[in-house]
């Protein structure tokens, strides 16, 4: 019998006595037979030499039938008790709050400033490179993913496929939103996927390097919308202010998370922009709710048809029997 093999009801095994105890407690069933009474009936009896039998008589019934019914209902409980097999527990993880990335794709991220195992790349392709690593440890949330420049595209819809994810940040490239830089449109329309979705807990997670240049909607204007919807906002700048080319406005991403009670992070190489997704596992640490889930296999349509089969069997022999006995009566 396997480890793993257990009974969901055993204590439907005190019912085996049951039909032992029925037979000795309870008094038999006395078939009535058809009696005639005339007068010097017990005269006759004794003239014929005959002892008149009862009018009623208890039905005997063989061994081997009363064991193979006792077998049936041994097979009846064992169905009743539902054997199964117990698989390993699994662990079911429930969703807990909404993580959305903004991620800036103007122009300005195909700078070639950045370095990856001494290879020079693009600032697109080390975030791309290291968010990846980023979005496969969230498991227990779901993920969105907007792509902003000049407008603001909803990429992927809030998904625990991360798979799914990884796949549409992979295949992005610089300029698919087009040139400019429009952080309050990205916030903005961020704000709109968090409203079709009932979790309450959402955070976004805001990589730009560039200074916003939008006209229709303020990026301080788009994060007080958050912060009534109680939405934190973390900002990654990419690159260094310091530097010729960069118009990196760390005042504003600085700006904006305070007011949603996040963060604001610079990052002005790989190391450090790994640096940054380590800290921020720490104030949006991965939260679990477990749903307990241990898989079964029933079995016991085994015993159930078991006992179907042999009670089948039984009243065939039985039926054999009945009619040998009459056969050779004749």
């Amino acid at each position: 019998m396997p480890d793993n093999f257990q009974f969901a009801y055993p204590y439907v095994a005190f019912l085996a006595v049951l039909p032992i105890l029925i037979y000795w407690i309870l008094p038999a069933i006395k078939n009535r037979s058809t009696a005639l009474i005339y007068p010097y009936f017990d005269a006759s009896s004794k003239t014929a030499n005959q002892k008149p039998k009862k009018a009623s008589h208890i039905k005997k019934r063989s061994w081997f039938s009363s064991f193979c019914m006792f077998i049936i209902w041994l097979l009846l409980l064992s169905a009743m008790a539902s054997p199964e097999l117990v698989g390993k527990p699994e662990r079911k993880v429930k969703t807990s709050r909404n993580f959305l990335i903004l991620a800036d794709l103007s122009f300005s991220m195909a700078n070639n400033d950045w370095m990856i195992d001494n290879k020079k790349v693009t600032r697109w392709e080390a975030v791309k490179n290291i968010m990846q690593d980023f979005i496969v440890k969230r498991e227990s949330d779901k993920m969105g993913l907007i792509f902003f420049a000049s407008n603001a595209y909803i990429q992927a819809p809030f998904t625990t496929d991360l798979k799914t994810v990884q796949t549409m940040l992979d295949e992005a490239d610089v300029g698919m939103a087009g040139q400019m830089t429009n952080i309050g449109k990205a916030i903005v329309k961020g704000m709109d996927m968090f409203e079709r979705d009932t979790i309450p807990n959402k955070v976004i997670l805001l990589l730009t390097d560039g200074v916003d240049s939008g006209m229709d909607i303020l990026p301080l204007d788009a994060a007080n919308m958050a912060k009534k919807d109680s939405t934190i906002i973390y900002t990654v700048g990419i690159g260094d202010p310091g530097n010729v080319g960069s118009d990196l406005d760390e005042r504003t991403l600085t700006e904006i998370a305070e007011l949603t009670k996040g963060q604001y992070f610079r990052a002005k190489d790989t190391e450090e922009l790994e640096n940054i997704y380590v800290e921020l596992e720490k104030l949006e640490p991965v939260e679990y709710e477990e749903e307990s889930y241990t898989p079964k296999t029933l079995l016991y349509y085994y015993p159930l048809g078991a006992a179907l089969i042999f009670g089948f069997v039984l009243i065939m022999i039985n039926n054999i029997v009945i009619i040998f006995k009459r056969f050779t009566n004749r």
